[in-house]
């Protein structure tokens, strides 16, 4: 199991944190059965062509941890970072590093960009800022427990995450806790990685009871609370209701979905459901024109209408093979897979189109994309930019 190399820390919840060594968790059924990925067909007449720009490696990667490694893409540079301390940026276009420094700290979530600074989380219950120029450190500020979360900020205020279930408002120039949130979770959760969100003066936050809260950004008081899904079953695993994928902002509000199988656009504002479907996800979703895309916790790929949550079609020649958040590239779904293998889905119906491979690690990290390119990192580190080519 990740992170069972760290010792368990008094009052801190059981987590499963699912990482690579506990991924074959989510190929199991409720009987114990392990369910067999399904086996790649090739794609005939290939729609696209991915083309490999750029690729460079990344430190360790996560190590054999389950990190919450994001991609963080601004006009200067694009960054990432890596469990032995390092943190990068990079000239989007090619790959080429542009700082580099090593924090001496287990670095484990992030980067995020909050201003002039980049900050990320650690193993070891902290949240680092570094000056986003040169990555010089500017602060270090301390957290309960592992900070598994990527911390996310606005303003003068950084939002960081630790796995016990508190949230923490730090001030951007100095990592002074302004403030602190906590609320009673269950004993077993998944992993706690899901992101804060920030829209306005507001903080969004998905717990690991299936709940959704939103709190002042200045202060970290309430504003409101909203069950997105309750246990159900009789054994632990079937009671899980973890809000672990990150909150997704769109034009009517929060999509947020539960590893309980509850997904509901929620209202900025009232926190009322505009819709709500049974889909049971851990990893996470994205939106491309008018649908949005979701990958399910059987490696089903979902579009759906994002207005009503409609279903417009669902891919399933993928199932079990432990798909990564679904990325949005240049009109074509993107995911990838316990392999390595990066699938191109055409967002007409769903159809594998095209398909190449990073390398011979689980990608889990969303991809990212620019204008431009596709950015992905798989859990040994390795990074590529990619573009796509017209079919022959």
């Amino acid at each position: 199991m990740a992170g069972a190399a760290l010792p368990p820390r008094p009052g801190v919840r059981l987590a499963l944190a699912l990482g690579l060594s506990a991924l074959a968790l989510l190929g199991c059924s409720s009987k114990g059965k392990t369910k067999e990925p399904a086996k790649l067909v090739k794609v005939e007449n290939p729609q696209v062509r991915p083309d490999d720009v750029w690729s460079r490696h990344i430190g360790d990667g996560s190590g054999g941890y389950y990190s919450g490694y994001r991609l963080a893409l601004a006009g200067d540079a694009l960054f990432a970072a890596s469990i032995d301390g390092r943190v990068y940026a990079l000239n989007p276009a090619n790959g080429e590093v542009i700082w580099r420094v090593k924090t001496k700290a287990r670095v484990i979530s992030g980067p995020g960009i909050v201003g002039d600074k980049v900050v990320v989380g650690t193993l070891d219950g902290q949240v680092i800022a570094l000056r986003r120029a040169d990555g010089k450190e500017v602060w270090r500020s301390a957290a309960s427990s592992e900070a598994l979360a990527p911390p996310v900020g606005s303003g003068d205020m950084v939002v960081a995450k630790s796995v016990d279930g508190r949230e923490y408002g730090l001030d951007s120039g100095t990592g002074e806790r302004k403030w602190s949130f906590d609320r009673v979770e269950p004993n077993l959760t998944l992993r706690g990685l899901s992101a804060p969100l920030i829209i306005g003066g507001r903080v969004y936050l998905g717990l690991d009871n299936g709940k959704m809260v939103v709190l002042r950004l200045d202060d970290g008081q309430m504003v409101w609370e909203q069950t997105i899904s309750v246990p159900t079953g009789r054994g632990d695993l079937d009671r899980l209701t973890d809000v672990d994928a990150d909150l997704l902002p769109g034009e009517g509000g929060i999509y947020v979905v539960t590893y309980g199988g509850d997904m509901a656009l929620i209202d900025l504002q009232s926190g009322d459901s505009r819709w709500r479907r049974s889909i049971k996800s851990y990893a996470g979703m994205t939106v491309g024109g008018d649908k949005l895309y979701i990958t399910d916790d059987d490696g089903t790929v979902w579009a759906l209408d994002a207005e009503s949550g409609a279903a417009a079609w669902k891919q399933q020649e993928l199932k079990y093979r432990r798909l990564s958040p679904p990325g949005f590239f240049k009109g074509y779904v993107v995911v990838g897979d316990y392999k390595g293998y990066l699938h191109w889905l055409s967002p007409q119906d769903g159809k594998v189109v095209g398909r190449t491979r990073l390398g011979s690690d689980p990608i889990v990290t969303p991809p990212v994309a620019s204008g431009d390119l596709l950015y992905v990192m798989d859990a040994a580190g390795k990074l590529a930019g990619y573009d796509i080519k017209p079919p022959k």
